[in-house]
């Protein structure tokens, strides 16, 4: 019997809707300086497969880790967490 491997999942923010069937994601994280002991908040950004093109900026969505789909791809959007604000 084989076991599949855990797959890693990250919340953030729609940064860019531009790419055909790709979306990119800013997941901010927060961190304790080591030395001066005051909460910092790091972020990185991510590409996301998205198929159908239904995520758009402001929207933060759920990304799984998945296999390599291009040279910088290789998460997954699978859900809508909060659609975004209408202006």
């Amino acid at each position: 019997m084989t076991q599949g491997k855990i797959k890693r999942t990250l919340i953030g923010k729609v940064v860019s809707d531009k790419r055909a069937k790709t979306i990119t994601v800013l997941v901010e994280r927060r961190v304790k300086h080591p030395l001066y002991d005051k909460i910092v908040v790091k972020s990185s950004k991510y590409h996301a497969h998205d198929e159908n093109g239904e995520y758009k900026v402001g929207d933060i969505v759920e990304i799984t880790e998945s296999r390599p789909l291009s040279k910088t791809k290789n998460w997954v959007a699978t859900r809508l967490v909060q659609k975004a604000a209408e202006v």
